[in-house]
C-alpha cells in the first residue's frame, strides 16, 4: 500500500486527471466514428511543433526564477529571425537555419536585460515577468508597423506596416514536420520535427549535467548554500533567463513553420501560459523540471486540445459557435487546472 502511495505522489494527481481526461475523450471519438490515426498524428505534430516552447521553461525553473512568463520577449527574437529569412529571399532548410542564427544574439542580449532586470525584482519574478511579455507583445504591435521590411509577401498592399499573418507557403513551410516523416499503419510519424525537438531536449540536457549546469541548478536551488559555495547566484540566474530566451525564439521559428505561418501583432501574447501549463501537467513545479517533463507535458496537453476539438465539434455539429467555446473553455480549463497545481504557498 505504501509503495502504491508512493508511485502515485510521484506520478501526480494533474497527470492522473488529464490521463483520464484524455482517455474519455478517445473513447468518445471512437463512439463518434472519429479517426483515432488521424488524431495521434495531429497529437503527435503538436507537441513537436511546441515542444522547444515548452523546453524553454525548464532553464528559467531550474535558475530559480521560477516559470517564465516572459518567452514573448524571445519569441519575438524569433519572429524576427523568421522575417529576416523572407527578407533575404531564402527557402527551405537555409530559411530556418538563418532565422535561427539571427534569432540567437537578438535572444542572447534581450535575454540577458530580461534576467538583468529580473535580479532586481527577486520574489516578484512571475509578475514582473507577465508584464514584461504582455509589455514586448504591445511595443512590438507598433514595431511591425514601422520596422523597414522591404518584401511585399510580408507589407500591407495598401497602407503601412507588415500583415498581421504571413504565409509560408513555398518558403520553408513544414519543412521539418515532412523531412523523413513516415507512417505506421494511417499514423504520420513527423520524424524531423520530433528529432529537431529531442536534439534541443538532448542540448539543454547535458548542459544541466555540465559544470556550469549544475552550478545553474544549484544557485536555483539554494542560493545561500550556492554563494557560501562560491558560485555567482545573479550570474547563473542571468544565464537560465538567456538559455530560456534562446529556446523561446527557436520555439517560436518550429511553431511557425509547421503551422504554416508567421503571426505578429497581439498572436504571441499567451503563448507563455500554454507552455506554463504543459510543464506543469507533465509534472514540473515552480522549482524543479526535467526533461521528461517537457516531453510528457507537451504530449498531454497537446493531445486533450487535438482530441477534444473534434469530438466537441461532432457533438455540437448543429451549433458552431457553441463548439467553438468548448473549444475555449476546455483549452483554457487545462491552462487554469495547471495554473492551480502551483499552490497559494509558492
Amino acid at each position: 500500500m505504501d509503495k502504491v502511495k508512493v508511485y502515485y505522489n510521484k506520478f501526480g494527481l494533474p497527470r492522473i486527471i488529464i490521463i483520464s481526461f484524455l482517455l474519455f475523450l478517445l473513447i468518445a471519438a471512437v463512439m463518434l466514428e472519429i479517426p483515432i490515426s488521424a488524431l495521434i498524428s495531429d497529437a503527435l505534430v503538436r507537441t513537436g511543433m511546441n515542444g522547444i516552447l515548452v523546453l524553454s521553461m525548464v532553464p528559467g525553473i531550474l535558475a530559480g526564477i521560477g516559470l517564465n512568463f516572459g518567452i514573448p520577449i524571445g519569441i519575438v527574437c524569433g519572429l524576427l529571425g523568421g522575417l529576416m529569412a523572407i527578407q533575404l529571399n531564402l527557402y527551405g532548410f537555409t530559411a530556418i537555419l538563418v532565422a535561427v542564427l539571427i534569432s540567437l544574439p537578438l535572444s542572447l542580449v534581450a535575454g540577458y536585460l530580461y534576467g538583468l532586470l529580473l535580479n532586481r525584482v527577486k520574489g516578484s519574478e512571475m509578475t514582473i515577468a507577465t508584464y514584461i511579455g504582455f509589455s514586448i507583445v504591445s511595443l512590438m504591435s507598433i514595431g511591425w508597423l514601422v520596422l523597414p521590411f522591404t518584401s511585399e509577401e510580408m507589407r500591407w498592399p495598401i497602407g503601412t506596416g507588415l500583415r498581421t499573418t504571413i504565409t509560408l507557403q513555398g518558403r520553408f513551410e513544414r519543412i521539418l514536420n515532412q523531412w523523413g516523416a513516415f507512417k505506421i499503419g494511417d499514423v504520420v510519424f513527423p520524424t524531423g520535427l520530433i528529432l529537431f525537438m529531442l536534439f534541443f531536449c538532448l542540448l539543454v540536457w547535458l548542459f544541466l549535467r555540465s559544470r556550469l549546469g549544475t552550478s545553474m541548478i544549484a544557485a536555483g536551488d539554494n542560493p545561500k548554500f550556492a554563494t557560501a559555495s562560491g558560485i555567482n547566484v545573479n550570474k547563473m540566474r542571468i544565464i537560465g533567463t538567456m538559455l530560456s530566451t534562446v529556446l523561446s525564439a527557436v520555439g517560436i521559428i518550429v511553431y511557425s513553420q509547421s503551422f504554416g505561418f508567421i503571426q505578429l501583432y497581439q498572436a504571441p501574447m499567451f503563448m507563455s501560459f500554454a507552455a506554463v501549463a504543459a510543464i506543469l501537467i507533465g509534472g514540473a513545479t515552480i522549482k524543479k523540471a526535467t526533461i521528461s517533463n517537457v516531453i510528457i507535458g507537451a504530449f498531454l496537453f497537446q493531445s486533450v486540445l487535438v482530441v477534444s476539438l473534434p469530438v466537441a465539434n461532432k457533438i455540437l455539429a448543429d451549433v458552431s459557435s457553441l463548439a467553438e467555446i468548448a473549444r475555449i473553455v476546455i483549452s483554457n480549463g487545462i491552462i487554469l487546472y495547471a495554473l492551480t497545481q502551483i499552490g497559494g504557498g509558492e
